[in-house]
């Protein structure tokens, strides 16, 4: 059995978005700043959530043609867009924020795992 995505194409786009997602928050647009702002994320760790977005699209991208990679990096998107819903329910911060980009993202990417890799073993 093979653990490479198939379709291929959900997971480059699944990166691409979690991509275009790091370099805004390189320097944050305002709806960004107030979603962190809103769960109390501590300004000095805003940089943290750069880099794993980064990783996870890189991981998911290697995870193309490296069996397991594209697998392990989508269930680690999926845990972090989880815990980003915990953060935001925590802080009763569930403003369109939260609807949208927060469980919008948990969506998508849930998507993927199950059309992507679920889907090819049924």
């Amino acid at each position: 059995m093979s653990v490479l995505p198939e379709p291929w194409w959900p997971t480059a786009i699944l990166a691409a978005a979690l991509f275009g997602d790091a370099v805004m928050s390189i320097h944050p647009p305002r709806f960004i700043r107030d979603c962190l702002d809103g769960v109390r994320f501590p300004r000095d760790w805003w940089w943290v959530l750069i880099v794993v977005k980064l990783l996870a699209a890189a991981g998911l991208l290697v995870g193309l043609k490296v069996e397991g990679v594209g697998l392990a990096s989508n269930l680690g998107v999926i845990a972090y867009f989880l815990a980003a819903a915990y953060a935001h329910i925590r802080a009763r911060f569930l403003k369109q924020e939260f609807w949208l980009n927060c469980l919008g993202m948990l969506f998508f990417a849930t998507a993927v795992l199950l059309y992507s890799f679920v889907g090819q073993s049924i």
